[in-house]
């Protein structure tokens, strides 16, 4: 345990304690061992106290303690008896903590780095009240519409042009801040083809419930197909689609907000 724990500290990337892969399948990963640790450790602690309340229950003859097993209070055990339990106990449960700590770090730090930078689309995000624009390395831009390519990372550096957003994918466990005049990074890998919605979760305006994108998830022979066809300043049908759709949502929210007016 503690040689494979020496490995994953060396090469936390490639050792084979840190799960790997899509962040739902990271996260997914860190909730099971919690649980079953956690499920372990609850009957193991019920099913000793049912024991000696059975053992040591009235009547049972079993309550006399030898004077080499009895601990006394204020002073440190002496390492025989009752007192190797102790030390024992705590050196197994101490062995078992800093193991789980150390883990969890690992893994939550391959989830802070992400893949090697060369696997990876890069792609640039910027928020506006009420949408949300995406350029990918040809300097193409959409708008309302993230096309990707399933089981390949995803690198997102985001900003915003205006206010304060968030930019997150619940279904692929991707969320992060969009600060003006700052940017921030996260990545996610898809491992199936579909369409999921990234939303704003940062309160923005008027518009903020409506502030939402598609991210649209391809075979990767159909994603190069795709972009192979995309240029610096050609642009697709996603983008008029997207932005009529955003002005529209937006008037109609700004709308609802403004007092009905008496004749």
């Amino acid at each position: 345990m503690v040689t494979e724990l020496v490995l994953t500290a060396a090469f936390p990337l490639q050792s084979g304690l840190v799960p790997r892969g899509t962040r739902a399948f990271v996260f997914e990963s860190i909730f099971e061992v919690f649980l079953l640790l956690g499920t372990l450790v609850g009957v193991v602690v019920v099913g000793y106290m049912l024991y000696n309340a059975y053992k040591y229950r009235s009547g049972s003859g079993n309550g006399h303690i030898d004077d080499g097993d009895r601990l006394v209070l204020g002073e440190l055990p002496s390492g025989s008896g009752g007192g190797r339990k102790l030390f024992t106990s705590f050196f197994m449960s101490m062995v078992i903590v800093v193991s789980l700590v150390s883990w969890t770090y690992l893994t939550l730090l391959y989830v802070e780095e992400g893949p090697a930078d060369d696997e990876s689309l890069d792609v640039a995000v910027e928020g506006y009240q009420f949408g949300w624009r995406f350029t990918y390395p040809n300097g193409h831009t959409t708008d309302g519409v993230l096309r990707v390519p399933a089981d390949r990372p995803v690198r997102l550096t985001i900003t915003t042009a205006d206010v304060f957003h968030n930019f997150g994918v619940t279904e692929l466990r991707v969320k992060s801040d969009a600060i003006p005049g700052q940017e921030t990074e996260t990545w996610f890998t898809a491992d199936e083809p579909g369409t999921y919605t990234a939303q704003c979760y940062e309160l923005c305006g008027a518009g903020h419930s409506y502030m939402s994108a598609e991210v649209v998830v391809m075979p990767p022979d159909e994603y190069e197909a795709w972009y192979a066809n995309t240029t610096a300043d050609n642009t697709t049908a996603d983008n008029a689609t997207a932005n009529e759709s955003s002005a529209d949502e937006s008037v109609a929210a700004q709308s609802s907000l403004r007092p009905a007016v008496s004749p």
